[in-house]
């Protein structure tokens, strides 16, 4: 494991010493926050900031750091170096500065960041774009844990019911996103924060205890395949359907780079009382995603390449498994993120793991969806300037905001592949969005004359890895590969382009 360990001590350093660059660039002070100008009691007040930093950590985390690194890790070690340098350069700059300028422009939401630096028409792309994103990120994280807690209650006819666990997580969505901030998120969010870094300590500690012989960046990857028959691993066919290059860079998004983040760190910004808390508040949840993201893949490469599936189920699973095989399901396809997730947590953990696995793939999933759906009501009332004090004016909003969410969620339970379709549009466009926020954060450091670098190239590359993503994907033209890389180093080119053009019209004007 000693990727493993390089890899955090980067992901340490890079808070220590870019994070702290970062910050210096933006360059925090003492002016009154919007925390305090803009103090309404609903969604603008000052908040602890260590109560800010655990919300901000479960509001940009959610299932993303789990999910994303078991699935990301199949590509083997490569992954750490996404979660390393992604978490660093892109990612943590990213919700650092999107929450700062979020805090600089009175408490204002993507939609309005985007259209102060890229234009009136970008703003409107932007406002549809992250709002259909958000209700997406609403519809999918009813859906999945309204499974998990109905197979969990499976053998009471009431509390099993699919339809039972949608209606009740849709109602806590209906109250936390009407309720002020401090009243169910401040309260519940900073425990299921805690309960996923014990969680993802445990488990560390866990590795550390085992210490497996796992892939190494430098290692031939085929020969840490340790399973009694390497074809059980299936990772082979996985990535020719889902080539390393965009696709792991889609898989891994919350433990490295993600658009979400963006829409999240408004909220926050909204209760910050001083602007220097900005950096381990939004730099240092990002950081600490990357460290979570970095155990589950390191956790994932255990049970898939280690061979540690067979220590984590009973004989009688691992039997039925091998037996299934021929002309069956491969590992990585027979145990999915969440079963990982269960499995491993009640084996290492026991029953406190158990129940931790629960809050990790059924609390963190519901509290992603219903700070989604507050981020929506908020952007919306921004763009249209209703104001959010009285719940009548709440309501004008949510109504509408809430019958779309469930029109979406109705299709998704009717399409027999629903769920895989929206989470594969949900990944694209969440990445999409980081795309949006960079060429904000560019130019917005331009107009500063400040290093505009640091976001140029996190922003061209995730342009071209979104393109290519669309080029390539059997979900959207599914080219060649051939073809498609070719597209994607025009679209570099032009995106180069297109940003130097404007570099040197806009240095002209000053």
């Amino acid at each position: 494991m000693v990727s493993f360990v390089i890899s955090l001590v980067a992901l340490v350093l890079g808070y220590l010493l870019y994070g702290k660059f970062v910050a210096h660039v933006f360059g925090p002070d003492d002016r009154p926050t919007p925390a305090v100008t803009k103090a309404d009691g609903v969604d603008f007040m000052v908040l602890p900031s260590w109560k800010i930093f655990m919300i901000q950590f479960l509001n940009i985390a959610g299932t993303g750091p789990i999910f994303g690194a078991i699935m990301g890790a199949w590509y083997g070690p490569v992954a750490y170096l996404w979660i390393i340098f992604g978490c660093i350069f892109a990612g943590a700059m990213h919700d650092y500065m999107s929450g700062m300028l979020s805090i600089r422009n009175g408490g204002a939401g993507l939609p309005e960041l985007v259209g102060k630096y890229l234009g009136g028409r970008t703003k409107k792309v932007m406002l549809v774009f992250s709002v259909l994103l958000l209700m997406m990120v609403g519809a999918v994280f009813v859906y999945s844990p309204a499974i998990i807690m109905s197979g969990i209650c499976n053998t009471d006819a009431y509390w099993g019911s699919q339809m039972f666990w949608i209606v009740v997580i849709f109602v806590y969505y209906v109250i936390a996103t009407l309720l002020p901030i401090d009243k169910i998120i401040g309260k519940v969010y900073p425990l299921f924060a805690f309960s996923l870094l014990f969680m993802a300590g445990a488990l560390m500690i866990g590795l550390f205890v085992k210490w497996p012989s796992l892939p190494e960046l430098w290692s031939n990857l085929q020969s840490f395949n340790l399973n009694e028959n390497p074809a059980w691993l299936g990772t082979e066919s996985f990535v020719q359907k889902s080539p390393i290059f965009p696709c792991l860079f889609i898989t891994i998004a919350c433990g490295a780079i993600s658009g979400f983040h963006a829409t999240q760190s408004p909220l926050m910004a909204r209760c910050m009382k001083n602007e220097k808390m900005g950096r381990p508040i939004f730099y240092g949840a990002m950081i600490t995603e990357g460290i979570v993201a970095l155990i589950w893949a390191t956790v994932s490469m255990y049970f898939f390449y280690y061979g540690g599936w067979r220590e984590c189920v009973s004989p009688e699973v691992a039997q039925q498994f091998i037996a299934q095989f021929d002309g069956g399901k491969s590992l990585i396809q027979n145990f999915d993120a969440p079963t990982v997730v269960k499995i491993v947590c009640s084996s290492w953990l026991g029953v406190a793991g158990g129940i931790l696995a629960l809050l990790g793939v059924v609390a963190a999933p519901i509290t992603s969806g219903d700070t989604a759906l507050r981020s929506a009501r908020l952007i919306i009332a921004e763009f249209i300037g209703l104001e959010q004090r009285s719940m009548r004016k709440r309501l004008y909003i949510c109504v509408p905001l809430f019958a779309l969410t469930v029109g979406i969620l109705v299709w998704q339970m009717e399409n027999p592949d629903g769920f895989n379709i929206i989470w594969q549009y949900f990944g694209w466009a969440n990445q999409t969005l980081s795309v949006f926020t960079l060429w904000t954060l560019t130019v917005y450091l331009v107009q500063q004359k400040k290093p505009f670098v640091m976001t140029l190239v996190p922003a061209l590359f995730m342009t071209v890895i979104c393109s290519t993503f669309l080029l390539i994907s059997p979900t959207a033209l599914a080219l060649g590969e051939s073809l498609a890389y070719t597209g994607s180093v025009i679209i570099l080119v032009i995106a180069l382009v297109w940003f130097l053009g404007w570099y040197r019209s806009y240095q002209k004007k000053q």
